[in-house]
């Protein structure tokens, strides 16, 4: 049956010429021909493929700003029939987005952090298009991959008006003790260490007691037994906690308490203030900037790290000292005494994800934007996105994505500017953490061809990966008095760590410990509990 365009049809105005255009099928404003949901765009048997309109669609993305123009994107915008304008801000992404949302501004999608507060109040502002009735009708991939996230994903009124990205749970580890393999052969550990077992904690006393005790001090400097990133402190702190087993808060009878009041806590402050009085931890640490740290983590002053594995020092380790070093740092746990090793917590992650990307009510073109988001969601689109195009990039041998050996040392030589050239993993979004159905992982470059540190890392970090998502955001609105006091609560504690592991005794620790317990309590730290406590029990009974 023929298609007449609507807008012709209500002005009552047509002429021959313009009757047998819409006779053609074209309808521009039509979402029923709209080039996502025309498919292959071929017309009847024998004739030419139809030439699509292509819609542009404006894309805040806080992680990228390249044009929209490599073999990747084009591949979408001919699958899908949108390309995108990418905006990027050039500072503070979240004041950017408050910028938007005040002057009302909008980009017709915005990526912006699930973990922030902002998305809470393009939500409470009306600025998100709600999606479950668009998911209904034209996203079964979405359904498919996404699964229960959907659910768990919801606002307060019980609608979806985002869709995660990196979501799922990855196996790949979080943060770690890192430690020199060459050191540890040394003393006589390095076929625990090859094997990727765990080390208890005076293990790993011991050790950085016979590397300061041998090597006092490496060309004319002082050795540093143990150092930390002071640019990552959550990751510091995290990576302490993970040898306690402790998680965001500490749960009582079903109520969320501050960490700080695990009944572990000051025990762990004391392990790494002992660490600090005998002098094994970098008495700089606290001040450590990434500059410095990789400064001194490639020095061969250092036996070991906290945190995640440090990349960049072991690129430039490798360079300096070969490809088959040993000198480079490996991941492992070390486990607290009295703690099960599959009870650490060294990997935090939430299976919701990073980002959180939505459809702005200033999108004149919402069913197109769902199909294309189906389409990249789908596991056609998700190898589209993070291997590149068949036949070009990778191909199909019995029955598994093969990339060409080009492509993995493309990302082995120069990943950002490969990346960039390509569009492979450029255009990270609705990413899956996982493997695809013929058993391969989505995520090419990081996770297809590992180098032997990280393959090390999943056997030696193994059971140590936790989800985190039912504590994500559990605190008072952002602007509210409540969250003025959160902040200072936040404020407090950062504060307290510091000064209990710089204390000249495990006795000052305890003091300094207490001492900031009681500034919490004036504080109202009770009051913020409360409201963690109340939004958890909301979200428990949100997610049954």
């Amino acid at each position: 049956m023929l298609k007449i365009n609507r807008k012709i049809a209500i002005a009552g105005m047509l002429s021959l010429v313009l009757l047998m255009t819409a006779c053609s099928g074209k309808s521009g404003n039509d979402p029923a021909q709209s080039p996502a949901a025309q498919g292959s765009g071929q017309s009847s048997a024998g004739s030419e493929p139809e030439k699509k309109e292509t819609i542009t669609l404006s894309f805040f993305d806080k992680n990228t700003g390249d044009q929209f123009n490599n073999p990747v994107a084009q591949e979408i915008t001919k699958r899908t029939g949108i390309t995108f304008q990418i905006q990027q801000p050039t500072g503070n992404p979240d004041e950017k987005l408050n910028l938007m949302l005040t002057s009302n501004d909008l980009p017709d999608i915005v990526l912006m952090d699930r973990r922030s507060d902002i998305v809470n109040k393009y939500i409470a502002a009306g600025a998100l298009v709600p999606l479950n009735d668009l998911i209904d009708q034209y996203g079964p991939n979405i359904k498919e991959m996404y699964g229960d996230v959907l659910n768990k994903s919801r606002y307060q009124d019980g609608k979806n008006y985002y869709l995660n990205n990196w979501y799922g749970m990855d196996p790949d580890p979080g943060w770690s003790i890192n430690m020199r393999m060459d050191i540890l052969k040394e003393f006589g550990y390095g076929e625990k260490a090859e094997k990727g077992e765990s080390f208890t904690q005076a293990e790993f006393v011991d050790l950085l007691r016979k590397f300061k005790e041998k090597y006092p001090q490496v060309n004319g400097k002082d050795s540093i037994p143990f150092t930390l990133n002071a640019d990552h402190m959550p990751t510091i702190v995290g990576t302490f906690k993970g040898m306690y087993g402790m998680k965001s808060y500490y749960e009582v009878d079903g109520k969320l308490e501050l960490d700080v009041r695990h009944p572990r806590y000051l025990e762990m402050i004391k392990f790494i203030n002992g660490l600090q009085t005998e002098g094994l931890l970098d008495k700089e640490w606290a001040v450590n900037k990434t500059q410095i740290y990789d400064q001194k983590t490639t020095s061969g002053r250092v036996f070991a790290t906290g945190g995640g594995l440090p990349t960049e020092p072991n690129r430039l380790l490798k360079e300096q000292f070969g490809e088959e070093t040993d000198k480079q740092f490996y991941s492992f746990k070390v486990v607290a005494d009295g703690v099960d090793p599959s009870q650490t917590t060294f990997g935090p992650r939430s299976s919701l994800g990073w980002d959180a990307i939505g459809i702005t009510v200033s999108n004149k073109h919402p069913v197109e934007t769902i199909k294309m988001m189906d389409f990249l969601v789908s596991e056609e689109g998700q190898y589209l996105l993070q291997w590149g195009l068949e036949g070009t990039h990778w191909d199909m041998k019995d029955g598994k994505h093969t990339p060409r050996p080009e492509v993995l040392q493309g990302f082995k030589d120069n990943w950002n500017e490969y990346s960039k050239t390509t569009g492979i993993r450029k255009w990270t979004w609705f990413i899956k953490n996982g493997n695809g159905t013929d058993g391969t992982p989505y995520d090419l470059a990081a996770k297809y061809d590992k180098d032997p540190i990280s393959a090390h890392a999943l056997i030696s970090m193994k059971d140590s990966t936790w989800d985190t998502s039912l504590y994500d955001n559990l605190g008072p609105l952002g602007g509210t008095p409540d969250a003025l006091i959160e902040q200072k609560v936040k404020d407090i504690v950062d504060k307290g760590f510091t000064s209990m592991v710089y204390a000249e005794s495990a006795a000052e620790a305890e003091n300094a410990y207490n001492k900031m317990i009681g500034n919490l309590q004036a504080n109202k730290a009770e009051k913020i509990e409360e409201i963690y406590s109340k939004n958890y029990a909301e979200r428990v009974n949100l997610w049954k």
